[in-house]
């Protein structure tokens, strides 16, 4: 009796011990979708924002993204520097660390911001600047479904439940669907503080992009209006990038040719 349940229980340490080995390790597919969103060498994007009420366009900018990894490639730095309306041209974002800084070269002052602050329409200052949520969130997987993505395709995919690890993050929770078989983002929905549903997005248009297969468009719609859209489209560049461009005191003097 005793050399039986001797046996059972060996046999239930390897089965788990097998499982365990060959089950897909979700903050490992996080990270593979962050490589696919963000290449690990200094680049730039090129994006077009606009912003739709019902349908209609009602406002629109665009920017250019400048993005560096820091070693290790686990965080980058970002410069963003606004190209589009007139009223904006000049004005630079700059992300370094934990800190966000916005400059204004009217008044040649640079002021702290907060990542959450609305940039247009759906899109926040913490969206436009590069992120590997695999540095700041811990991914459980909590299973695999079909969804459907940006183009009305069904897609299956593995549903990733990620809770923030550090303070001052941009949002308290994500959902996030990642393809089955590539692990490129879908779908995602971000929520707050007090866990309300602030949007969803859609990542869609992949193309060929600096060695990978990356999604150009990202279709953000808001939380409690569904008519309340914001698209991103965007394009890769490599470039080299000074680490002096990385500095709140050296944004007065920037120069992107």
């Amino acid at each position: 009796m005793l050399r039986s349940l001797f046996v059972a229980l060996l046999v239930g340490c390897v089965a788990s011990s097998v499982v365990a080995q060959f089950a897909p390790d979700a903050q490992k597919m996080l990270a593979e979708s962050d490589s696919i969103r963000s290449p690990s060498k200094p680049f730039v994007l090129n994006a077009e924002l606009s912003e739709y009420r019902a349908g209609k366009q009602v406002d629109g900018n665009s920017l250019q993204i400048f993005s560096k990894p820091d070693e290790g490639g686990s965080t980058f730095r970002t410069l963003v520097r606004f190209e589009a309306p007139a009223r904006d041209v000049g004005k630079l974002m700059l992300k370094n660390g934990n800190d966000l800084w916005f400059y204004d070269p009217a008044s040649q002052a640079s002021v702290r911001i907060s990542p959450d602050q609305r940039l247009l329409g759906q899109q926040s200052n913490g969206d436009v600047v590069t992120t590997n949520f695999s540095h700041d969130y811990t991914a459980t997987l909590k299973g695999t479904e079909d969804v459907m993505d940006g183009d009305h395709q069904t897609r299956r995919c593995n549903l990733l439940s990620l809770v923030g690890n550090a303070p001052d993050l941009t949002y308290k929770r994500i959902e996030m669907w990642l393809d089955a078989q590539s692990n490129r983002p879908v779908k995602a929905k971000f929520y707050s503080e007090s866990d309300h549903l602030l949007k969803t997005a859609f990542y869609r248009g992949y193309t060929p992009q600096l060695g990978n297969v990356r999604p150009t468009e990202v279709v953000i719609i808001d939380g409690l209006d569904p008519g309340w859209v914001t698209v991103m489209r965007s394009n890769y560049a490599w470039r080299e990038i000074p680490d002096a461009w990385m500095q709140r005191d050296y944004l007065p003097r920037f120069k992107s040719q």
